[in-house]
């Protein structure tokens, strides 16, 4: 059973959930509590980050030290949105105007 430190309540459904890792780099949330019925394999990696794959046809079992989930969104949540960076996002430096030449 994976530890609590690591658990937060939905901004629009108030459950538990955890943010995890996709083998994408893509942040997805996960219900924090064990599935059985889950369709993804959860483990914590050596840097203590929460990964996350999905069971395919390929690799259909649990291995090593992954526990099984289902994603938060199957609950029918559309609230999830990840946390802010703390990047701005990129936007141009320079405002468009009128431009002279001037000689």
């Amino acid at each position: 059973m994976p530890s609590d430190h690591d658990v937060v309540l939905c901004d629009a459904c108030f459950e538990r959930i955890r943010w995890a890792i996709t083998v994408n780099g893509r942040r997805q949330a996960v219900n924090a509590d064990p599935d059985e019925t889950g369709n993804l394999a959860v483990h914590r990696d050596g840097t203590g980050t929460l990964k996350v794959r999905v069971l395919t046809k390929e690799r259909p079992t649990l291995e090593h030290a992954e526990w099984q989930a289902m994603p938060h969104a199957a609950n029918g949540c559309r609230g999830l949105r990840p946390r802010a960076s703390s990047r701005p996002g990129r936007r141009a430096a320079v405002r468009p105007g009128n431009w002279r030449w001037v000689r």
